[in-house]
Order: structure tokens, then C-alpha cells, then sequence
């Protein structure tokens, strides 16, 4: 990419990034659209717009994201969400200060040399651009200016330690502080129990459970809940659900006939065969309500079978004090690891149902299986992503496809096509992943949404990293320089590594067009602004439909975390060799903060919490992309520069290496587990054990005509003298 198409890529996408704020400012102070930009206060009972609508100034947002306080995060989308945050500001400070020294320092050490020109007319294998001339690229093999970048290493490995360390004990204390509430949470009274052994003869499920529970927590232990197969109750009870919503759809569009026509109105009719396009058509309203009165009975007697027979090898046990429960998930309940396998129940909207009963050897083939099925979707997702690279350089279009030469060679279509096409192939073909990164992490039996998420997440990180800063780098390099390494394929890593600069030009707009562009429209919504306002016209005839066009979800950790991790990684492998991606990098997270500020605090609606259970993850990942950093640094120093103190940085990997297990010591068993100091805290009021208990109960499980009968066989409830409950 030459210079001109870079500025090209930087403006436009400027321009596009200053026309979306400016369509926010506009479009976010409409009455109408309020539920799509502050969804978050709307359904927590407050104003949407601070202040009031008319005296708001248009761009007040970034006061109220600036000034708000990490406290201020916590009330409105909870810990998860300022554990992100803290991420962000943790990045975005290492990158601050490691800017601070290597703009001025390598900038002007790599200006004042010439080895680009004496390169250029000795060898014509590689090309370069203006950015080069500000990058390692420019140095020449053996000089004592390698001294600079050889320290600047050194810094920004050193900033990373001290700043990642301190947002480890800040996020530690944010947890304890979440988990040491007093207000009451019922995962902190239950524990979920898997690989339960078989029944003895002539004992139920519920009489082993309890038994077994209360002989070792005889004082605290309250009651028992055996997880069931809910296939068919969960099917009866989601057709029933459908037919509760057409039956309110059709009662609102028969209201609203009388509203239009006469006083009677028009009843609304529909057609009884496929998907309502054939069959007999009958009343809309009766035939409805004749379905719903049908599945109501057929839900409650398949509620029954699903408790008496269809009980699995786990369950949920309850217990009346915190500490009971945290010393039970973190004990070894049986001497055979693969019975009676205790660990903390997730939140009762987490639960992934299905996963519970799949027992402890299962899980660990399962688990082998999905690596293997990653391994081998990164390396077959390699070739697409390596061919997309190669193809999407311009020169290299025009070799593939002759034909093309008249069009792209004209100097407007030229410049637009160097600008985007790379980098917009690239991110929609990764658009395409995370769905099914999140079913394949789901196979592997994980209990609960959260933990599905960490996992998805660390699967899309090393493949974006695999894939797209080290496929693209290797691939970009290897088409340009093939004919050379076919005469000499021993210069193959001298090649590569020589090229790794001239790859920088790619990953400062890629950069650029994700946060210009990507928070641009992260900010505006247009897109769901639109579906919203499509859906109201022509769809949404009831209330509960209206919500439903319009409520947000959440902050999607699975593939935003990932897409952060890449680039910081891009960021600080190239942060030495070029260092004019860092103020790109760090415009990245700081428009990113900001703008995610403004949206957590009033879009975003958290689907669970995990009390900070991300970060671990988050710090493992930053490690990695700084060993990575390291490595990149020794191969170039070394196999290109030869410069003969590389083996100074030697000591970084390892220091690395120990600095992770430090921190993995120190701070990881925290967040495994709940410490029983902080469980130990007194509680504001005293828990209602039976609403924990019925919290945790499955919707489709749920009747009005419940009664303790009807649970009998599933829902244990034993003597519980000598308890407060």
C-alpha cells in the first residue's frame, strides 16, 4: 500500500467515524428512539436523558462517560462489565507509557538512518514505503542505534509487568468486594454436584442426595434439587409460550380493528397448516386460546414424568450459610474424583441445563475432541484467510487477473481498493466464526453461560492471532517473495523476517478502520435503529413484542474481548519495529473506553454475572501476546539484524514465563473459588432459603399448580431442625 492510499484509508475513515457521531448527537435526542439508546435506564426505572431533553447538549454524553466512576459502572451493568474496564484502561496505559519513551526515541533513531536507500538499490525482491523509513526497517544490520530498540524492548516488557500486576490486585479487590455484599445471592447458597453414583436398590435419587449431604453437613445442609432431561418439557413448554404470545397478538390486532373500522372490529383469522400459508382457517383468538388450554395440561403432565422419571447423575444442594457452601465446593467430597464432583453453582440464568449430566470422563473426551476440531478449523480456516491476504493486494490481483488491469489501474479506483479491500475481506470473513466457536465450547459439557464464553473467547483469540497477524504477515510475505525463495530456500526466514515492517502499513489500517468505523457504528446503532423502527411499522403489535425489537443484550465478551486481544498483540509486536502504530493502538482504546463507557452505562443490559471470573482469562491473553512481542523481537534482532547483543533479550520470555506463574499463584485460586473470609461476612437479612431454592427451578418446570407433592420425587425437603429456615 502506498502512502497516498493509506492517507486515503485514514480520511475517509475519519469521515466516516465524524458523520456517525454527528448522526448519534442528532438521532440519540429524538424522543422515539430513546428505548434504543438508553435501554439500560429505561428498564432500571430512570430518565433516559440526564438533565432533560431540551436544555441537553448534544455531545453531554462525553462528559457524563468521562466522569463517571467505576462505582457508577458496577450499579448499572455490574462487575463483569467494570472488569472489562479496567482491562481497557490497563492497555491503554501500557501503551500511554511505552509511547512516551519510543515515539521520540525510535522515531528519531530510525529517521536519521539510510538503510532503506542503500537496500532499494541492491535488492528489488521487497518494496518499501514512507512509513518504512520510520520503522527498524531503515536501520542498518549491525549498528549501535539497535541499542534503542533493544532498550525500548526491554520497556515496554517492563510497563507490562507493572501495570498488568496492579490491575490483577485491583480487580481481586473488586471481586471480594462484589462477593462480601450483604445483600443475599442464591448461587452463594448452592453448589451444583455431577457425577453422582449409581442408586443402591430400593433408594431414590433424593433419599442418596440427601443422605449423603446430610451426614456431612448435618447443620447447615437445607434441601436438594435432582437435575432433570427437560427435552420434551422444554419443547411442550416453548410451544405453549408461542401460542401465549399469538394469542396476545391477535387480541392486540382485534383491538385495534376496532379502533380503525366498527365497534365490533374485525376478528383476526388464521390458516392451521405449514407455517400458515394452507389448511382450514379458523378463529385466530379461540383457536389460540384452544391450543393454549391443550398444551397447559399436556406441559403439566409431562412436568410430572420429567420428575419421577426422568432424573439425571447431578443436582443442586442447598445450603442455609454462605461458608457451608463455599467450603463444600472447594473440598473433596468422595476419594474417586469422578463421583460426587462439587463445585459452585453458577447463577441460576446461567445454568447450561443440558451439559449438567454429562458425567466427569465424558467431559474431559469431549473436551480433547473440541481442541482437536479448533486445531483443525484454524489450520483449514489458514488457507481462505492466507488466500484472502494474497489475493486482496492489488498487484497481486492484477497478476492473478489480467483483465482487471484497465479498471483497478485508474488512480481513484486504485487508491479505494488499496485502502479497504484488504482489510473489509479480512473482517467479514472473521464475522463468520464466533457462532460457531461458542457451540463448539458449549460440546465440551461446561455448566454455565459465562464459562462458555471464556472458553469461545480464548478459542477465537489464538485463532485471530494465528490466523490473522501471523497468517497474514507470512502469507503477505511469502507471495511477494516466492520466486526468491525458490532459487534460495534457505533465505526464507531472512525474507520474512525483512519483510515484517512492510506488513505494519496493513495493521495501522486495519486498526484505524476498526475504531473509526467500528466504534463510529458501535456508537450510532444505526443498525439496530433501524430493525427496531422496521420491526414497530410492521411487525410489533403488543408491548412485550415492542421490548423485545428493542432490548440490547449485552456486551458480546466472547468475540469483543478476542478482537481487543488482536489488537494489543498487533500493537506491541509491532510497537518496536514500528513504532508509528502506537498512537494508532492507543486511539483504539481510548476511543473504545469512552465510547463502551457511554454504552454500559446506557445500552448494554448484562446477561449474566461472573463477579470478574473474564479477567484471569484477559491476563493470560496479554501475556501471551507480550511472549509473542518477545519472540517476534529475538527473530528480528537476531535472524535479520544479526545484531550481536540479541542474546540481552534472551532473559524476557522467561522473565515473562515467571512472571505469570507469580501472578497465577497469587491471585487465580481467588477467582476459582470463593475465599471463606469473604463468605464469611454477615448478611443484611436473612436469606429466604425457599426463594433461592425456587430461583433455580427450570421455567418449563414451573406450574400454578405446583404443590410439594408434585415435586416429590426430584425436590427434596428433609427435617432441617436446628436451622434458622
Amino acid at each position: 500500500m502506498d502512502f497516498s492510499s493509506f492517507l486515503t484509508s485514514l480520511g475517509t475513515s475519519f469521515i466516516i467515524f465524524i458523520v456517525l457521531m454527528v448522526l448519534f448527537a442528532w438521532l440519540s435526542s429524538r424522543q422515539g428512539n430513546a428505548v434504543v439508546y438508553y435501554p439500560n435506564r429505561i428498564l432500571k426505572g430512570l430518565e433516559p436523558w440526564e438533565g432533560g431533553l431540551r436544555t441537553r447538549n448534544p455531545f453531554a454524553w462525553i462528559k457524563e462517560a468521562l466522569s463517571s466512576s467505576e462505582q457508577d459502572v458496577i450499579n448499572m451493568s455490574g462487575i463483569d462489565t467494570a472488569v472489562y474496564f479496567v482491562f481497557l484502561s490497563t492497555v491503554l496505559g501500557i501503551l500511554v507509557l511505552s509511547g512516551i519513551v519510543l515515539l521520540p526515541l525510535l522515531l528519531a533513531t530510525a529517521a536519521t538512518d539510510d538503510a532503506i536507500k542503500k537496500h532499494t538499490k541492491t535488492s528489488s525482491n521487497v518494496t518499501y514505503g514512507e512509513l518504512d523509513k520510520l520503522s527498524m526497517a531503515n536501520i542498518q544490520d549491525k549498528s549501535p542505534r539497535l541499542w534503542a530498540f533493544l532498550i525500548a524492548t526491554y520497556w515496554v516488557s517492563v510497563v507490562t509487568y507493572f501495570l498488568t500486576w496492579k490491575a490483577y490486585k485491583h480487580v481481586c479487590a473488586l471481586r471480594a468486594n462484589a462477593l462480601v455484599s450483604p445483600e443475599v445471592k442464591p448461587e452463594q447458597f448452592a453448589v451444583l454436584v455431577r457425577d453422582l453414583p449409581n442408586v443402591t436398590r430400593g433408594q431414590t435419587r433424593k433419599e442418596q442426595i440427601d443422605t449423603y449431604f446430610k451426614a456431612i453437613y448435618p447443620e447447615t445442609f437445607y434441601r436438594s434439587m435432582v437435575v432433570t432431561d427437560n427435552k420434551e418439557v422444554n419443547k411442550i413448554w416453548g410451544e405453549l409460550e408461542g401460542y401465549k404470545k399469538k394469542l396476545a397478538r391477535a387480541e392486540a390486532v382485534y383491538e385495534e380493528s376496532k379502533k380503525k373500522g366498527s365497534s365490533e372490529g374485525t376478528r383476526p383469522t388464521n390458516k392451521t397448516g405449514f407455517l400458515g400459508l394452507c389448511g382450514k382457517k379458523v378463529d385466530s383468538i379461540e383457536h389460540y386460546t384452544e391450543k393454549i388450554k391443550e398444551l397447559t395440561e399436556k406441559l403439566e403432565a409431562e412436568q410430572k414424568v420429567t420428575l419421577r422419571d426422568k432424573q439425571q447423575g447431578s443436582a443442586l444442594v442447598f445450603f442455609t450459610s454462605r461458608v457451608t457452601a463455599a467450603l463444600a465446593a472447594q473440598s473433596l467430597q468422595a476419594q474417586m474424583v469422578d463421583k460426587w464432583t462439587v463445585i459452585e453453582a453458577p447463577e441460576p440464568r446461567q445454568l447450561v441445563w443440558n451439559n449438567l449430566k454429562i458425567k466427569f470422563f465424558k467431559r474431559i473426551v469431549r473436551q480433547y475432541v473440541v481442541y482437536f476440531v479448533v486445531f483443525l478449523t484454524i489450520v483449514f480456516y489458514m488457507i481462505p484467510i492466507s488466500f484472502i491476504s494474497a489475493l486482496t493486494t492489488l498487484d497481486n490481483l492484477k497478476k492473478l487477473l489480467p483483465f482487471l488491469k484497465p479498471v483497478v489501474n485508474q488512480d481513484a479506483i486504485k487508491t479505494v481498493l488499496e485502502a479497504y479491500l484488504p482489510q473489509l475481506a479480512l473482517i467479514i470473513f472473521l464475522a463468520l466464526l464466533p457462532k460457531l466457536l461458542l457451540f463448539l465450547s458449549k460440546t465440551e459439557g461446561i455448566p454455565s453461560e459465562s464459562h462458555v464464553v471464556r472458553a469461545a473467547s480464548g478459542k477465537y483469540f489464538y485463532f485471530t492471532v494465528l490466523n490473522v497477524f501471523i497468517g497474514v504477515t507470512i502469507t503477505g510475505t511469502l507471495f511477494s517473495t516466492i520466486k526468491s525463495i525458490e532459487k534460495k530456500p534457505n533465505s526464507i526466514f531472512s525474507l520474512l523476517a525483512k519483510s515484517l515492517p512492510g506488513n505494519a502499513t496493513f495493521f495501522i489500517t486495519f486498526v484505524a478502520l476498526k475504531f473509526f468505523v467500528g466504534y463510529g457504528l458501535e456508537l450510532s446503532r444505526i443498525v439496530p435503529l433501524i430493525i427496531y423502527h422496521l420491526k414497530r411499522k410492521y411487525l410489533c403489535k403488543t408491548e412485550a413484542e415492542l421490548k423485545e425489537a428493542w432490548l440490547p443484550g449485552d456486551l458480546g465478551y466472547a468475540t469483543r474481548v478476542p478482537g481487543d486481544m488482536l489488537i494489543i498483540t498487533i500493537v506491541l509486536c509491532y510497537s518496536v519495529i514500528a513504532p508509528v502504530i502506537i498512537p494508532f493502538g492507543v486511539l483504539y482504546f481510548a476511543l473504545g473506553w469512552l465510547i463502551l463507557r457511554n454504552q454500559a452505562l446506557k445500552v448494554y443490559v448484562p446477561s449474566y454475572e461472573s463477579y470478574g471470573r473474564m479477567w484471569p482469562h484477559m491476563h493470560t491473553r496479554i501475556i501471551s501476546a507480550l511472549l509473542l512481542y518477545q519472540a517476534t523481537m529475538l527473530g528480528y534482532f537476531g535472524a535479520v539484524l544479526h545484531f550481536i547483543y540479541t542474546p540481552i533479550l534472551i532473559p524476557l520470555p522467561v522473565l515473562s514465563l515467571v512472571f505469570f506463574y507469580v501472578c497465577r499463584k497469587k491471585f487465580y485460586n481467588g477467582f476459582c473459588h470463593t475465599a471463606l473470609e469473604v463468605a464469611s461476612q454477615e448478611l443484611k437479612e436473612t436469606p429466604l432459603m425457599e426463594q433461592i431454592f425456587k430461583s433455580y427451578v427450570s421455567p418449563s418446570l414451573v406450574s400454578e399448580k405446583q404443590d410439594d407433592e408434585h415435586f416429590e420425587d426430584a425436590l427434596s425437603q428433609v427435617s432441617r431442625t436446628g436451622s434458622f429456615v
